[in-house]
């Protein structure tokens, strides 16, 4: 299997980078760790760096670090069957993961939920979010307090809405099985009201293809605040992951992109999984 985990050296990307080999600590792996230091995007704005002239040094300042961060990797307990590439590009953020995810047949990108130079009110940074709904490959986004354990409860928001296609469930049953979790597929919506029809054969489908896959279940919630409905199940179910379809833009940007309430804290501590059609 092959991971790509960007950092930029930060805590933040630290965490996740531990998160994703204790992740996959009994699988064999390559992980490409890659730094991107031209044309960043941060949390507020696009900022270009220096050119030609300095860009040699960048570029060897760059190696070094990548060098140092793969001395703290040896120090973790590793997986003797886990492989360790790095690179440095020096090219739009969006462009270089594009690039990596083709060269290296990229089967996951790890990353931090936002960067060192993150706003503390946002739990999704610009690099994330562009990852997020840019790039058609599974990404899990690690929050800069998830301390990892192994994900026995995992939650799938959904409103049925969505005919979701084989290979977004395919990764879901992957993700599963690698960990021996269960599935807790929940509805939540302003009122209980019957299904459409539509949504019917959608949770069909569902149980048909994953109920093999894990101990699968399906919960109703009625809640006007999606945010508050997801903070609730996550801390009665105990849930460890929330995965995603990055197309099912109602749940999918309330969710993860849009806290505004105190008491909604499962941005900070519970890993997402981002899966595309």
């Amino acid at each position: 299997m092959n991971i790509l985990i960007p950092t930029d050296f930060s805590e933040n990307s630290w965490n996740a980078i531990v998160y994703g080999l204790l992740f996959f600590k009994n699988i064999q792996c390559r992980f490409y760790i890659l730094h991107v230091s031209g044309y960043e995007k941060t949390d507020n704005a696009t900022v270009s760096h220096p050119k030609n002239n300095f860009l040699d040094q960048i570029m060897k300042n760059d190696k070094e670090k990548l060098q140092r961060l793969l001395d703290r990797i040896e120090q973790l307990p590793i997986n003797n069957n886990h492989r360790f590439f790095t690179s440095n590009d020096y090219i739009f953020f969006i462009d270089s993961i594009k690039k990596q995810i083709e060269e290296k047949s990229i089967d996951f990108i790890v990353m931090g939920s936002r960067g060192g130079s993150g706003h503390k009110k946002i739990t999704v940074g610009s690099n994330t979010a562009d990852v997020i709904t840019k790039v058609k490959c599974p990404v899990m986004v690690i929050p800069e307090k998830a301390v990892y354990k192994k994900p026995r409860e995992i939650a799938f928001p959904t409103d049925y809405n969505l005919q979701y296609k084989d290979r977004v469930l395919h990764t879901i049953a992957k993700v599963l099985q690698i960990n021996d979790a269960a599935l807790r597929v929940l509805h939540i919506a302003r009122k209980k009201q019957e299904l459409s029809k539509l949504q019917k054969e959608n949770r069909r489908f569902l149980h048909a293809y994953l109920h093999k896959a894990s101990d699968l279940s399906f919960h109703f919630l009625s809640n006007s605040n999606i945010e508050e409905a997801m903070q609730s199940f996550v801390e009665s179910s105990h849930i460890d992951m929330i995965t995603m379809v990055a197309k099912n833009l109602n749940f999918f940007q309330h969710i993860l992109f849009y806290p505004t309430i105190e008491k909604i804290n499962y941005h900070t501590h519970v890993p997402f999984l981002v899966v595309h059609e």
